[in-house]
C-alpha cells in the first residue's frame, strides 16, 4: 500500500485511498477526515500494529513465541500490538527478522 505523507498547518497526514479504508481493521486507528487524511504517526503506529498481528497469526505464532524469536519481552510485543508502545527502529528490524525467519520454515 502506497501511502503519501502531507504537512499541512505543521500537523503531519497521511493520504489514505478510499479502497484501503474498507481494509483497516479499526485497531485504534486515528479518526480519517472526509478527505481521507489523519495524523501521520498515529495512523503509522497503528498500521505498523496491525501488519505484526496479522502476520503473526498467519504464521500461528503466539506473541510469546515471536517475542522469544525476535528477542524482546512479551509484554513489549503485546503493547506494540495494543498500539500503546512506541517502538524503535531496532525492535521492529528484530521483529521483521523473526517473521521472515519463521516464513522461511513454513
Amino acid at each position: 500500500m502506497a501511502r503519501k505523507i502531507v504537512e499541512f498547518d505543521g500537523t503531519r497526514y497521511v493520504l489514505v485511498l478510499e479502497a484501503e479504508l474498507a481494509a483497516l481493521e479499526g485497531r485504534d486507528f486515528p479518526s480519517i477526515a472526509e478527505d481521507g487524511t489523519c495524523e501521520a504517526l498515529s495512523f503509522i503506529r497503528a498500521s505498523i500494529a496491525q501488519d505484526i498481528v496479522r502476520e503473526r497469526r498467519r504464521l500461528g505464532m503466539t506473541q510469546m513465541e515471536l517475542a522469544e524469536m525476535a528477542g524482546i519481552r512479551q509484554e513489549t510485543l503485546s503493547r506494540l500490538e495494543g498500539g500503546k508502545h512506541r517502538p524503535n527502529v531496532r525492535t521492529i528490524e528484530r521483529i521483521e527478522a523473526a517473521l521472515t525467519r519463521r516464513r522461511s520454515r513454513t
